[in-house]
């Protein structure tokens, strides 16, 4: 068993919120990483803006106010550059990253990983990517997050669903496209499908609320969309957004320049609904091109495929068995012992 320190200075969560309200994809991986780590078997301690010392789910969750150990056999800091001069006597480093690489080349950043070494974590080829060469780093791995086990378990549907479309992302990364590709191609052509729109401010905390001036006119138009099939439903917790998933037919989102991997794509695509997406950053990294979903070059060809799923019941059947059969496959277990190896534990 090792002792495993994680750190993170960003919104206030703790192991609970993802079973208690939506949460950001960073977040969730944070949490479902050391919850992972802990199921291993390790001695896993995280210190971040939680409100209070909790242990859940064998994680010690801990204030960063009470300041974060010198000693550990592995120490994981996430994202912050600030957290790179904490627990300085820690055997190996892993920097986990979530975002496009550019801001690590801030001296602010540079300087430290210069000094420190971790070893990089990207989530995808297409991060990594972000990142040049010449650019410091104590080393540069590949894991990509893993699938949260609940949306792991559908069973293979007889008869294609009707044509209920979900988007749910931040609905600051492109929704008001969608909104346009729907309102002018898809509804049109297809009057009595319906897009479900999971998206709002409350997944993002107070950082949400931050941000209400940019994300409200986008939410504004999609409610009033209502004629034409849109529906605001707004964020839910991951137990509900199961539910809906598995009365849909497809998740439809044009991709966003500062994604580097996409769970909202990757959770759609393990309960079996095929993903039209646009061509962007990792989008295409996430769908197995013409069997799972399609990464397309522009929003004729995304209205195309959209209406084409949505209206191909043979198609969609098709699509959807190959959804389950390969795009569950990689958990958290596994994503957490790619993290043993990185960090020296295996």
């Amino acid at each position: 068993m090792a002792r495993i320190v994680m750190a993170d200075d960003g919104i206030v969560f703790d192991g609970r919120t993802l079973e208690e309200r939506p949460l950001g994809g960073a977040e969730t991986s944070f949490i479902e990483m050391a919850n992972a780590l802990a199921a291993r078997g390790h001695d896993v301690l995280v210190c971040n803006k939680c409100e209070t010392e909790i242990v859940h789910r064998g994680v010690t969750w801990r204030p960063i106010t009470q300041g974060i150990p010198d000693h550990a056999d592995l120490y994981i800091p996430n994202r912050g550059d600030k957290l790179l001069k904490q627990c300085r006597r820690a055997k190996r480093v892993i920097f986990w990253i979530h975002n496009p690489a550019g801001y690590l080349l801030k001296w602010r950043y540079q300087w430290k990983l210069a000094w420190r070494r971790p070893t990089i974590v990207f989530s995808g080829a297409s991060h990594a990517g972000t990142y040049p060469s010449w650019a410091f780093a104590g080393g540069r791995e590949t894991v990509l997050y893993g699938l949260t086990d609940l949306f792991c378990h559908a069973t293979e549907r007889t008869q294609a669903p009707p044509p209920k479309v979900v988007f749910t992302s931040n609905p600051m990364r492109s929704l008001d496209w969608l909104l346009d590709v729907w309102e002018s191609r898809i509804h049109p052509a297809l009057p009595k499908a319906e897009l479900h729109v999971f998206a709002g401010m409350a997944t993002y905390g107070a950082a949400g609320a931050a941000k209400a001036g940019k994300m409200g006119p986008v939410l504004e138009r999609a409610n009033a969309l209502a004629g034409k099939g849109v529906l605001l439903r707004g964020p839910v917790p991951k137990a509900q957004l199961v539910g809906e998933l598995a009365s849909a037919r497809a998740l439809l989102y044009r991709g966003d320049i500062g994604e580097t991997f996409c769970s909202a794509v990757a959770e759609a695509q393990a309960m079996g609904l095929p993903a039209v997406l646009e061509d962007i950053a990792c989008m295409k990294e996430r769908v197995v091109e013409g069997r799972t979903g399609w990464a397309v070059a522009d929003a004729e060809a995304f209205a195309q495929r959209a209406i084409q799923v949505l209206g191909d019941d043979a198609l969609w059947l098709a699509m959807h068995k190959d959804c389950l059969a390969l795009q569950r496959s990689w958990r958290w277990d596994q994503a957490a012992a790619e993290f043993e190896r990185v960090g020296g534990l295996s």
